[in-house]
């Protein structure tokens, strides 16, 4: 059930990533709802998801606050 939530906050993100503010959006929802092993996983996927979006790259202010 655990990883169902970070699969489905994955899926989230990548279907809002055409708008900067609403990944942003996303993303504090995400990290406010999982697990704590989960973020560290979700921070990962979202480092390598994000290599070749240059306009996300700012997103990865809220992963290490």
């Amino acid at each position: 059930m655990a990883n169902s939530m970070l699969e489905y906050s994955k899926t989230v993100l990548k279907k809002v990533s055409f708008d900067t503010l609403l990944f942003c959006k996303e993303l504090k929802k995400a990290l406010m709802t999982l697990l704590p092993e989960e973020v560290e996983e979700l921070k990962i996927w979202l480092e390598n998801y994000i290599t070749d979006k240059p306009e996300l790259q700012q997103s990865l202010i809220y992963i290490k606050a």
